[in-house]
C-alpha cells in the first residue's frame, strides 16, 4: 500500500512539473505564457565562432564574461548584472557577447591563433591571453574594434557595469581618458 501511495504521488509530481505555465494577461492586453517576457529579455550569449563570423559582417566591440563553474561571484554577476534588463539590452545592442569558461578544455581559434587548455596552469590559454596572465573571476573583457583585450577583474553591479560598458560601447576607449569620461558620465539605468 505504501508503494502505491508513493507511485501516485510521483505521478502527480511528474504531471504538474510538465504542465505548461498558465497564461497571464500582459499590460497591452495580449495573453502570453508566464516566463516568456523574461526569456525575451535574457542576454543571448554567442560562441567565439559566431563572433568571428559576425565581425566579418559588422564591426563592433566584443564583451567576454570570463568565468569558472566554481566561482560564486560569477553566478552573482549572472543573476544581478547580466540578468538586468538595461544591461542585457545594451550589451545585446552594442557588443558581441561571449561567456567563456576559463577552465574549459575545448580547443578554440581566435584571430588565427589556436588556444588550448593549459594543464600546468589549470586554465585555458585563451583566458591567460585575455587577462595578460592576471587571472581573477569573474573578469569582464572588452575587445574594442581592432583593439587588444581590456580585462576588468571582479564583480560589477549594474551601475558599475554601465559606466564601463558605455565607455567601450560608445567608442570612447582610446579617444577619451577614462577619468574624464567618468567625471562627465550620467547614468541612465
Amino acid at each position: 500500500m505504501q508503494t502505491l501511495k508513493i507511485s501516485v504521488l510521483f505521478c502527480w509530481i511528474v504531471v504538474f512539473s510538465c504542465a505548461e505555465k498558465p497564461a497571464i494577461k500582459a499590460d497591452k492586453g495580449n495573453w502570453i505564457t508566464a516566463g516568456k517576457e523574461e526569456a525575451d529579455k535574457k542576454l543571448q550569449w554567442m560562441t567565439l565562432e559566431d563572433v568571428a563570423a559576425g565581425l566579418q559582417k559588422e564591426k563592433r566591440p566584443v564583451l567576454i564574461d570570463l568565468y569558472t563553474d566554481w566561482c560564486g561571484w560569477c553566478k552573482t554577476m549572472d543573476r544581478k548584472t547580466y540578468a538586468n534588463k538595461d544591461v542585457s539590452s545594451y550589451v545585446q545592442q552594442k557588443f558581441y557577447p561571449v561567456k567563456f569558461d576559463a577552465e574549459g578544455r575545448k580547443t578554440i581559434t581566435w584571430n588565427g591563433k589556436t588556444y588550448n587548455f593549459n594543464a600546468r596552469h589549470k586554465t585555458h590559454d585563451f583566458a591567460i591571453y585575455l587577462t595578460n596572465g592576471h587571472l581573477s573571476y569573474p573578469t569582464t573583457v572588452f575587445i574594442p574594434v581592432n583593439g587588444e583585450p581590456q580585462a576588468i577583474p571582479g564583480y560589477l553591479n549594474p551601475g558599475e557595469f554601465e559606466l564601463i560598458a558605455k565607455y567601450f560601447g560608445e567608442g570612447k576607449f582610446g579617444k577619451v581618458p577614462f577619468d574624464d569620461y567618468q567625471k562627465n558620465f550620467k547614468s541612465s539605468w
